[in-house]
């Protein structure tokens, strides 16, 4: 048996035990190089310490402590009224407000999980109470959480610029017009379904309500504004503006809303803690194991297998997108990027897309399997907040997986979409 196929093998056998992925990918490298016997078992370990060794890798979990200290800071609280005076009037306006509440939190946490958790714990309640179907109401919400991956700052395409040396700058704006072309669909698909099952407006359009709500949320709405001025306009860089984000956080909830306390801060420190490490350790493992790969030259070997079935781009960026789409249903985002990315980037001059673009199209792939179980983090958050089954929101997301597919089809075929803010 080859290497690659202990590598393959003892990972899927893993991944049928339900072994925890980060262990998986760790124990299938170990395997591998016991089984190649060329390298010391030492290196697997240098591998897996070199993976995180990175500057750019230290803005995840400064990005989950900002997103932390601006939910318990009272500026998601402050961002959905905002959204309520500006869409709270359509058919179905908690389900819009959902939506919008999490573009603009998209532009604060980095992470969809946190996205829909921050948005979700506020409005799914109200929706529910306000006789929206709980099924309905989780969908909407994991839907709208999804964009938190694709509007900047996001914590996949910073790992997509560790592994390919794409400018992170470049990616967070190319996410930008695709993310708010995703919410504004989602917002549409959402006042059909409620105008069909006859869910109201939450209140009339106010002017003078929107104004209001706007200076009340002017120090929350201003976090987006400093993050991704100061990285498009070269003040920082995607690291150092996710340092700014947590200092700016910190003072807002401390000293303007007044609703942080110093005792919560220890608390927010150790759930990002948590997160950030849980994220580290799939890089760390899976480090190892796309170095294997790379030995192996599996990507490569992958690569042109894909490029024997066509030469046509466009179905060839067909199939890409069903690989990632396929990978976002099974495995999760992280180590999804790990995986796959060495494998696609050899694609781009045949795609005919630069590293911005396929950046967003992988991430925008991997937040759509985000909605799709048995691994869419969004939908097994909107099940906790909803009280409901799994199979039940499934179902109620269908209108909005498919508006999303749509969306990724038109950033796929379009590069303007991804290129022209980051010119």
């Amino acid at each position: 048996m080859s290497v690659s196929g202990v590598l393959l093998g003892v990972l899927a056998g893993l991944f049928l035990l339900d072994v925890p992925i980060a262990v998986a990918i760790g124990l299938a490298s170990v395997a591998a190089f016991a089984y190649q016997g060329d390298f010391p078992l030492i290196t697997a370990v240098q591998r897996m310490y070199g993976g995180v060794d990175s500057f750019p890798l230290m803005a995840v979990p400064l990005f989950l402590y900002a997103g932390g200290l601006m939910e318990v800071g009272g500026i998601s609280r402050r961002i959905v009224a905002f959204a309520d005076s500006l869409v709270g009037w359509l058919p179905g306006g908690l389900a819009a407000v959902a939506v919008a509440s999490a573009m603009f939190f998209a532009g604060i946490s980095g992470s969809a999980a946190a996205d829909t958790a921050a948005v979700g714990g506020i409005l799914v309640p109200a929706m529910i109470s306000r006789g929206y179907a709980p099924a309905f109401s989780g969908a909407v919400q994991a839907a709208g959480g999804s964009i938190g991956v694709v509007i900047p700052p996001s914590i996949p395409m910073i790992i997509f610029g560790f592994l390919t040396g794409a400018s992170i700058g470049r990616l967070f704006a190319g996410g930008i017009l695709p993310g708010v072309l995703m919410g504004v669909s989602l917002i549409a698909v959402s006042a059909l379904v409620s105008r069909r099952r006859g869910y109201g407006s939450s209140q009339p359009f106010s002017p003078a309500r929107v104004w209001s709500s706007f200076r009340e949320a002017l120090w929350a709405l201003g976090a987006p504004v400093v993050i991704l001025g100061g990285i498009l306009g070269g003040v920082f860089t995607a690291t150092e503006s996710a340092a700014v984000a947590v200092g700016y956080a910190l003072v807002v909830g401390r000293f303007v809303y007044r609703e942080l306390r110093w005792a919560d801060v220890p608390a927010i420190l150790v759930r990002g803690s948590i997160t950030a490490a849980v994220i580290l350790f799939i890089i760390s493992a899976a480090s190892a194991f796309s170095w294997l790969l790379a030995i192996e030259d599996i990507p490569a070997r992958l690569s042109t297998a894909l490029l024997r079935l066509t030469d046509d781009p466009v179905v060839l960026m067909l199939l890409v997108n069903a690989v990632l789409l396929a990978a976002g249903t099974f495995v999760e985002t992280t180590a999804s990027l790990i995986l796959l990315v060495p494998v696609i980037v050899p694609l781009a001059p045949k795609l005919g897309v630069d590293l911005t673009q396929l950046g967003v199209i992988v991430v925008m792939n991997l937040a759509i399997g985000m909605l799709t179980p048995p691994l869419g983090i969004c939908l097994i958050v909107s099940c906790t907040l909803a009280n409901e089954r799994v199979a039940a929101i499934s179902r109620a997301v269908m209108p909005f997986l498919l508006v999303l597919l749509a969306d990724l089809l038109l950033v796929s075929f379009w590069p303007p979409l991804t290129t022209w803010l980051g010119r």
